[in-house]
């Protein structure tokens, strides 16, 4: 498996705790020295293990907003 590297530029919020320890996170994240994205996963407490996620552009971002507001 190729080695990726990360960086949490900014962490915006705690989406949820569940009780295996694992925390689910909004961040911004620069993946391999990219330009940073909205990244929503779980982490461990550390932030060294990650699962899977989704990452969002600022535009994508805006549109799920605008989608979930028609939705709630």
């Amino acid at each position: 498996m190729a080695e990726f590297k990360y960086e949490i530029v900014k962490s915006l919020g705690v989406v949820s705790k569940p009780n295996n320890g694992w925390i689910k996170e909004l961040n911004l994240i620069s993946w391999n020295g990219r330009e940073p994205v909205y990244d929503l996963r779980t982490w461990d407490e550390s932030h060294e293990r990650m699962g899977k996620g989704i990452t969002l552009t600022e535009d994508d971002l805006k549109n799920l907003k605008e989608l979930l507001c028609t939705l709630l």
